[in-house]
């Protein structure tokens, strides 16, 4: 009994108050989390205003009536902001024996993305990307077909890609390519003079030799996940916590020294 008694008088002595060292450390600790926390709720909510800028954007400008695709004398001028999906017109002559074919994941299945030039009658080239294609399309006539074709199309201005995808870099040489890299395709397929921006080819019904519809456009992806303001009320949620968790280790540390 006495053990006993003893071991219960021990658990409930009064603890020691902290050094002024270790207070100090628990504070710089406690501001940095605070400080951390706020700052990621605030990044959220300026990615919040970006996506609803992103979201009118598209909206208004994908769905106007189309516009001839801007000429080679405004192309220094265009912007992520100022020109992605515009709904626009170009004609030209295809060259097909100069297509890429670009690795993408679909609501289809996975496949790529069928990049043709468009040869304007201004000057200057285009890549425009025709549509999806499942992979055993690249053995059909379609693919392989070398003729120039004059043709026009109309789709959504889309600026160029980074030269990787995602945890992958295009490879040039082997011709694997994961995102769509204007200027190293342009170089790899010896054009010269081309767009810095692509078109994503509405759905236009081309059919290959077994009578299917590819390339498949109109694939651009317009529906744009916004959940930014729940992200941010979750940082700032815990930075709240943060202050709550303070409080209650002032309040019993105060305690402890008085009990001392």
């Amino acid at each position: 009994m006495a053990a006993v008694k003893d071991s219960i008088s021990s658990d409930t002595s009064p603890r020691n108050p902290r050094s002024k060292i270790t207070l100090a450390i628990l504070g710089v600790l406690a501001v940095a989390i605070f400080a951390g926390l706020c700052a990621l709720g605030t990044w959220q909510v300026h990615r919040l205003a970006w996506k609803r800028t992103l979201i009118a954007q598209v909206e208004q400008r994908a769905h106007a009536a189309p516009s001839p695709a801007p000429a080679q004398a405004d192309w220094p001028a265009l912007t992520s902001d100022n020109a992605e999906y515009r709904r626009v017109t170009a004609t030209g002559t295809y060259l097909y024996d100069r297509q890429t074919l670009v690795q993408a994941a679909t609501e289809l299945g996975s496949g790529y993305w069928v990049m043709t030039p468009l040869q304007l009658p201004e000057g200057g080239t285009v890549l425009v990307n025709r549509g999806f294609v499942l992979p055993d399309w690249r053995k059909s006539k379609s693919a392989i077909q070398q003729t120039p074709e004059q043709a026009s199309v109309t789709g959504l201005l889309r600026m160029g890609e980074p030269g990787h995808g995602f945890l992958r870099n295009n490879d040039p040489a082997a011709n694997l390519w994961y995102s769509r890299d204007l200027p190293a395709i342009a170089a790899a397929r010896g054009l010269t003079d081309v767009a810095p921006y692509f078109i994503d080819a509405d759905a236009t019904g081309n059919k290959d030799a077994s009578g299917r519809t590819a390339p498949v456009g109109g694939l651009t992806v317009l529906n744009f996940p916004n959940n930014h303001l729940s992200y941010a009320i979750t940082w700032y949620a815990l930075a709240a916590m943060v202050l709550v968790g303070v409080f209650i280790f002032v309040r019993e540390e105060k305690r402890s020294r008085r009990k001392g």
